[in-house]
Parts: C-alpha cells; structure tokens; sequence
C-alpha cells in the first residue's frame, strides 16, 4: 500500500502539468530550511556572546531572528517565483526586466520592512551586488581591468572606513556591527584583574 502510494504521489510530482505549482512549493520550502541553516547558528552565537537578559529571553530571541529570516526568504522565493510564472504565461518567455520587476517587488514586500534581519541581509546583498556588478563592467569594458592587486587595497579601504566610522559615528552603524567592535577595540581597555584581563570579558 505504502510503496503504491509513494509510486502514485512521484507521478504527480513529477507531472509536468503542475511542475510550475511544485516548484513554488519547493522554494517555499528551501527558503524556510536555508534560512533556518544561516539564521540559527550565526543567533545562537551572537546572542550568547552579546545579548544580555535571562537564558529564556535569548532563547526567545534566537528564535524569532530563525523564524524572521526562514519566513522572509519562503515569502520573497514565493512572490518572485510566483511573479517570474505570470510573466511567462501571459508573454511565453522571460526576460531580463521580468526578473528585475518580480525581485524588486519581492523586495519591497518582504525585505522593505527595516528590521534587524533584513537589515543585516540587504547589507550582505549589497557588499556581493557591487562586486558583481563591477565584474560585469569589466567583462563588457565598460571600466578597465586594473594590472595591480585590488585585493589589498580593497580591504585597506574597507577597514580604514569602518573603524574610523565606529570610533567616530559609531550610532550610525548596525548594532550587531557595533557589539562586535566593542568587544574587540573598546571592551579590551577595561579589566580590573587578571581575571577579566584573560579569563573573562567582564
């Protein structure tokens, strides 16, 4: 009985009629596990290292940030797809721009709520869409392949900036950013024994 059905429900998946329904169900899918794989880790850790509060409330706390950016990505994966799918119907194909319009709908659906996930998720976006982008300037030659080593400058630059913006502007970055600096540069002038010197933080 059980291997009949199991035969009975791979035709039906696999029918080529309701493939574009499976695959909406699919990314619903993938967006809730990969967000709960990236989400809970990078949480637990974060949290116990510099969240205050009862072990409870970081339970919470851990929770909510999984469940926010395992929803988030189910719904944007959906809307998008769902949208990509319309367009197909309705023009027997997909363009370029048709991927353009469903993501940034998505986007503004789901990632323009400003919260601390999707803050930290367009941030990270943005780092990679600008390297991208360059690397699409340059295979069109549109900017000049340089003959020197980027690299170095480039994380010259970028640590140069954001130090200078945490010692100096420190309320205009992200508060997870902020927790992660202070710990290193500003958390490790203050000890009264060489218990908080080496043992302890505080």
């Amino acid at each position: 009985m059980a291997a009949a059905f199991y035969i009975l429900a791979n035709r039906f998946v696999n029918d080529p009629y309701y493939r574009p329904f499976f695959c909406l169900v699919k990314g619903i899918r993938n967006g809730i596990v990969y967000g709960c794989k990236i989400r809970f880790p990078h949480a637990l850790v974060m949290t116990f290292l510099f969240r205050n509060g009862t072990f409870l409330q970081k339970i919470k706390a851990i929770v909510k940030a999984t469940k926010t950016h395992a929803t988030n990505l189910a719904k944007f994966v959906f809307i998008y797809k769902s949208i990509r799918l319309i367009f197909k119907t309705i023009f027997n194909e997909i363009n370029q721009h048709h991927t353009l319009i469903a993501a940034f709908i998505g986007g503004y659906i789901v990632f323009g709520e400003k919260n601390n996930v999707n803050e930290q998720i367009n941030m990270y976006l943005l780092s990679r869409i600008l390297v991208g982008l360059a690397r699409i300037c340059q295979e069109k030659n549109l900017i000049p392949k340089p003959n020197f080593q980027v690299f170095p400058w480039f994380g010259a630059i970028v640590w140069a900036i954001v130090l200078w913006i945490f010692e100096y502007h420190q309320h205009t970055l992200q508060p997870s950013l902020q927790s992660s600096m202070t710990y290193l540069y500003h958390d490790s002038n203050r000890w009264d024994s060489i218990k908080n010197l080496l043992v302890f933080n505080k």
